[in-house]
């Protein structure tokens, strides 16, 4: 088994992690400012070749599965898809991007499953190594230069960490992603629902199907399962 230092990789990335913090987080200090939250976007330069795939989770997960049955997904990617994540149960990124929206009717930008492009969640992530490593374009959004222009084009400041950039990257570039069925990432909170987003939250956060991963985000607790 093999155990990666964190510190070390983050020191290793040193140039991409330190833009992205700055990109995608309050301030220096915050909890997602940390370098733990963005190594996932360029994990793919550091780790060795011999290692082609990988799932990073968070802690707050119950599984509801085998995790050998979210290896599986992997073999569903295309070819261009880089990163299996799930879409953000919550109107997260129709708040983050309510400027561009507001000079956009009409955008797909923000609005909620199926047809809309409402963000990610980062819970659980299917980083395809091999397929990181190869895609000349992937390796090219991710330059900070290019990801700047990409916050400047949508009116964009995150504060979440490496979903946030997926997010953004999202908005064009659609087929670097393979979209994890959100019964794979269950998110539970419900923090937006009452901050003005009544009227659509529910079509964020319906999750239809087995569940095989809760997410307890925002420390909302995780019901009991039946085996428990």
């Amino acid at each position: 088994m093999a155990h990666l230092n964190v510190d070390k990789l983050a020191e290793e990335l040193h140039e991409i992690v330190k833009e992205m913090q700055q990109l995608f987080s309050y301030k220096p200090g915050a909890y997602y400012a940390d370098a733990l939250f963005f190594l996932s976007i360029a994990i793919h330069r550091v780790i060795p070749t011999s290692i082609d795939r990988m799932i990073m989770l968070d802690a707050d997960l119950k599984f509801n599965a085998d995790i050998s049955d979210l290896y599986k997904l992997f073999r569903e990617f295309t070819s261009s898809n880089v990163i299996g994540i799930a879409r953000e149960n919550q109107p997260v990124y129709r708040h983050t991007f309510s400027l561009y929206r507001s000079k956009h009717p009409g955008t797909r930008v923000g609005e909620p499953p199926p047809n809309g492009l409402s963000g990610f969640n980062s819970g659980v992530l299917l980083l395809h190594l091999d397929h990181m490593r190869k895609s000349e374009l992937y390796n090219s959004v991710i330059n900070p230069d290019a990801v700047r222009s990409l916050t400047q084009k949508y009116n964009f400041k995150g504060h979440l960490g490496d979903q946030d950039l997926f997010t953004l990257l999202s908005m064009e570039h659609e087929e670097l992603f393979y979209f994890l069925p959100c019964g794979w990432n269950r998110q539970l909170c419900r923090w937006w629902e009452d901050k003005g987003y009544n009227d659509v939250f529910s079509s964020y956060f319906e999750c239809q199907g087995h569940i095989s991963i809760y997410h307890g985000n925002c420390n909302t607790p995780i019901p009991k399962l039946d085996w428990e």
